[in-house]
């Protein structure tokens, strides 16, 4: 069996859908099973469903009945008959929702997001696999939910291996085209979990293991994976093949290429991974797998912006030693602020960091009772795995180099526009 993943942007309308449909039709849909994401930017708007509803907005309807009149002229584009199944269905699944809002009485942020969010896939799912049907290409449809099991960390859920191993071997039909939601689990009360960041391609993955599949291939709309994000580095190169734990590498570093937690299952039992165009199917695009070499070998660039240098040396000029750097590193986790660079000299430590919850003005209150802190905001980190002489050269122009840290294989840079 294989796997395939289709995100947002593959169905974000109609034409998408067929697409899509184009795609199955091109490279075959006989034992596979599909993993869709919510349609478009389905997710954000929902999430601004839950803040209109947590803010007892008088713009709460109004913003369910955009996601109601987005996916309602997705289903006109694609069904001649609105007296089609799929418009009750979809119904049925607003109803639900506006059930959970109006009955709702827990007050925890993540466990309503989750309720509410996961909702897009179920819709997108049950859209597509309607319309398969219609045109004549038979699927089954699955509810995820059902499937992989989880613990009760809504919005991380950890998935209980076991179980899922159990429900999906149960569940999932050779021989035929099977369609699921990417992203979601349920717990043991059956609520719905969501699978943290790159949750769809993680949903892909534990398919894949607890299937034994052929491989896994994610449909985007980039011909593979890139040794650049072509928005910041020009000239970015198609890599035809990485291994995994060079993926892992880029990964760590802040690439979005594949996330380490879906490539984990996947390496245990040397499944291949493939990214390929959904625009251009019959492209090889790049395939992951064990021990492959990167190819071509070149330089490959990640930067993240928005980032927080931070510096701190000791207040009576005494060493920064480990008890120093354990107690800095339980603040920087207290304060849910994560650190991608390290640099320390004897009296002095320094961290650029990810302030994504806007905590660093609380957390510099604190390390001031002990520490002199200076910071750089707005910075940018560069980092270059197979580095040359050339490409350092080519990302430290016009920019003021604030750290610069060298091992064998990787060069980061800590930046400021100059």
């Amino acid at each position: 069996m294989k796997v395939f993943k289709f995100g947002g942007a593959s169905v974000k309308d109609a034409d998408g859908i067929k697409n899509v449909y184009s795609v199955l039709q091109q490279v075959g849909h006989e034992d596979v099973l599909v993993v869709i994401s919510a349609m478009g930017k389905t997710t954000n708007a929902f999430e601004v469903v839950i803040k209109n509803y947590f803010d007892k907005s008088a713009e709460l309807q109004a913003s369910i009945q955009e996601v109601k009149k987005y996916h309602n002229q997705i289903l006109m584009d694609l069904f001649d008959d609105e007296k089609h199944a799929v418009f009750a269905a979809v119904t049925k699944i607003f109803t639900d929702l506006e059930s959970f809002l109006k009955n709702n009485k827990s007050p925890n942020y993540n466990f309503v997001y989750d309720q509410v969010v996961s909702l897009g896939e179920v819709i997108s799912t049950c859209i597509v696999s309607h319309y398969f049907n219609h045109v004549g290409l038979k699927n089954q449809w699955l509810d995820v939910r059902e499937l992989i099991k989880t613990d009760n960390t809504y919005r991380d859920a950890i998935v209980d291996w076991e179980s899922t191993q159990k429900n999906i071997t149960k569940s999932v039909k050779k021989k035929t085209l099977n369609i699921t939601q990417g992203f979601l689990g349920s717990d043991e009360n059956n609520f719905t979990t969501t699978l943290g960041r790159e949750g769809s391609d993680y949903t892909a993955a534990i398919f894949a293991y607890c299937l034994n599949a052929e491989s896994v291939t994610i449909w985007k709309d980039v011909p593979g994976v890139l040794n650049a994000d072509p928005r910041y580095f020009e000239n970015a190169i198609l890599l035809n093949q990485i291994s995994y734990r060079e993926a892992i590498e880029l990964a760590f570093y802040g690439a979005t290429v594949i996330h380490p937690k879906t490539l984990q299952p996947l390496q245990k039992k040397e499944i291949p991974l493939f990214v390929k165009s959904f625009v251009n199917p019959l492209l090889p695009g790049t395939s992951v797998s064990k021990g492959a070499d990167l190819e071509p070998h070149s330089p490959c660039f990640i930067v993240k912006k928005n980032q927080l240098l931070i510096s701190l040396s000791s207040l009576d000029f005494s060493f920064i030693m480990e008890e120093n750097i354990s107690e800095i590193f339980m603040l920087l986790h207290k304060f849910k602020i994560k650190v991608t660079l390290i640099q320390n000299t004897a009296i002095s430590f320094s961290v650029c960091v990810e302030d994504k919850f806007g905590n660093f003005a609380e957390l510099k209150s604190v390390l001031s009772k002990k520490f002199h802190v200076t910071y750089n905001d707005n910075v940018s980190l560069y980092t270059i795995r197979h580095f040359n002489e050339k490409s350092g050269d080519a990302v430290a122009k016009n920019k003021v180099v604030l750290v610069r840290q060298v091992s064998r294989e990787t060069l980061q840079l800590v930046t400021k526009e100059a």
